[in-house]
């Protein structure tokens, strides 16, 4: 598929998909959709790729839905949303959290609508100081889909959440690092050099240890303790079989830096 809607990079074990609508601040229509979810399908067959990168070109990360987008603009006839989740941005969300490999989501600008809502399902956000996350939806009368009412109070607990669902304020980077929505926030001239020494830390780690940490931590929101102690068990005895295990051990035992190969 060729794209026009984003652009897609792989290099040094480093995917990188950025949403490529600047002009609209990189909101979702059908045909980028689509061509993420191309991109995304490249990144998991692609067997060099240890790490994602998504970000947004222009000064937007993504104001999430185009509502100009005949898919979703109101009309004459009824307009079925939950068709555009069932179809489009639930598999999106669950395609990230899914990837066997950490996906670094770069908040360049605005994150609003779905879009904040698909930044904050990546495993790390940094976000640039000026950027700021908006749960938009009660503005136009909705609600926050593509997880947000799972995301929001687990993160930022329920007094957080519902205020930023209802009254639909923006905050800043800094608050939503403070609040503990987001990895950490940087200088806007620094997000780039941020963003890509953690993704070349990651492209040199251990990947399928870090793919075991990923589930781990999310089963656990939906696990009982007994649950969460089998499930760390499992996990264990995979990783332990891993290539990586080993030569992470001998590495230790030898006092030399390891070379990790991601299996």
């Amino acid at each position: 598929m060729a794209y026009e809607t984003v652009d897609l990079s792989i290099a040094g074990g480093v995917a990188r998909l950025t949403l490529n609508r600047p002009d609209r601040l990189n909101s979702f229509n059908l045909q980028m959709h689509a061509e993420v979810a191309d991109a995304l399908a490249k990144v998991e067959a692609e067997a060099t790729v240890r790490t994602l990168i998504l970000t947004g070109a222009g000064r937007g990360f993504c104001a999430g839905q185009d509502l100009s987008d005949r898919a979703v603009a109101p009309s004459d006839g009824e307009i079925d949303l939950g068709e555009s989740l069932e179809k489009r941005y639930n598999p999106l969300i669950r395609r990230l959290v899914a990837l066997p490999m950490p996906v670094v989501c770069a908040v360049n600008g605005v994150a609003a609508g779905a879009g904040a809502n698909i930044a904050l399902a990546c495993d790390i956000v940094i976000a640039a100081k000026s950027a700021k996350f908006i749960q938009s939806f009660a503005n136009i009368g909705l609600v926050p889909d593509s997880g947000g009412t799972w995301i929001l109070p687990r993160l930022a607990g329920q007094a957080r959440a519902m205020g930023l669902a209802l009254t639909g304020e923006p905050i800043l980077a800094e608050t939503a690092a403070d609040w503990g929505l987001i990895w950490k926030s940087v200088d806007d001239g620094k997000l780039v050099e941020e963003t890509d020494s953690l993704a070349a830390k990651f492209a040199k780690a251990p990947t399928k240890g870090l793919a075991e940490i990923k589930k781990a931590i999310r089963n656990s929101w939906s696990a009982t303790l007994d649950d969460q102690l089998d499930h760390e068990r499992d996990a264990q005895r995979r990783a332990g079989r891993s290539d990586d295990y080993k030569e992470g051990v001998d590495a230790f035992m030898n006092k030399r830096p390891p070379q990790f190969t991601g299996r």
